[in-house]
């Protein structure tokens, strides 16, 4: 069967997602392509995001590439599967050969995943998008789908915040694609998808279905809903204070190799 590895992780995300009781609401699934490649992009908030994504590509029919760091593919756990769904090995330390990947799937018409982001949002708002979504999709001569998702932080996220409940609201909205003008400028590109991801995604905040169950419960929502997320400029700082960490943590192991 093709794809099979893709569709066995499938099979099981579904089990996952039934046993958890989510609630889902997937729309504007019509504009994803039925054929050709295009790159998917989505907003990021909760560590499920990838499944939820593929989720709603699947109901279209097809299957998503994709582009993961670098430790996901390492892990003797999640490496073979991850390898196996053809998704795109992202190391930073080589990222042109990731950049030249991406644009070989796109060109041979696959959908290409990527969270411009590159790292989860505390404020639960869009941050600052990365230029590599518009540059691939201008090298390669294909659109780009936008899309949000909303939920999957109350489920499973940053800071060590998860729950088993069950019954959680899972929203995930596809718009319309992006297709960029000839000679269009990455920096333009990239600020118009943007804007259309974030009426995306403001529109799936507002019609969410559920609401905090009490004052401890409003952290999931944004500051402008009322919620007791973050500001963005706080979010910043904290985001900027794990990667000191990590990295902090890195050179200790690498000087504690040498000192080997």
């Amino acid at each position: 069967m093709r794809d099979l590895p893709y569709r066995v992780v499938n099979r099981f995300m579904l089990g996952v997602f039934w046993l958890l009781g989510l609630r889902f609401d997937v729309g504007g699934v019509e504009n994803f392509p039925t054929s050709g490649g295009a790159v998917i992009a989505s907003n990021h908030v909760s560590y499920l995001d990838f499944t939820f994504v593929g989720l709603a590509a699947y109901k279209r029919g097809r299957l998503v590439r994709f582009m993961a760091k670098k430790s996901v593919f390492i892990s003797k756990i999640s490496g073979p599967w991850m390898r196996g769904m053809k998704h795109i090995l992202v190391d930073r330390e080589a990222g042109a050969a990731a950049f030249s990947e991406a644009i070989k799937a796109l060109r041979e018409g696959e959908l290409v995943g990527i969270f411009p982001e590159a790292t989860i949002s505390r404020s639960w708002e869009l941050k600052k998008f990365k230029t590599g979504v518009s540059r691939l999709a201008l090298q390669a001569g294909v659109p780009i789908v936008p899309m949000v998702v909303w939920g999957g932080q109350r489920v499973f996220t940053v800071d060590k915040r998860y729950s088993l409940r069950r019954g959680t609201a899972i929203s995930i909205l596809v718009g319309e694609p992006l297709v960029p003008a000839e000679g269009a400028k990455a920096g333009r590109v990239m600020l118009d998808l943007h804007a259309r991801m974030d009426a995306l995604l403001d529109q799936v905040q507002r019609d969410y279905p559920q609401q905090p169950s009490g004052s401890d419960d409003r952290w999931w929502l944004p500051r402008r809903l009322g919620g007791t997320a973050p500001t963005m400029e706080l979010a910043e700082e904290l985001e900027a204070g794990v990667l000191a960490a990590r990295r902090a943590k890195a050179a200790r192991k690498a000087a504690g190799r040498t000192a080997a």
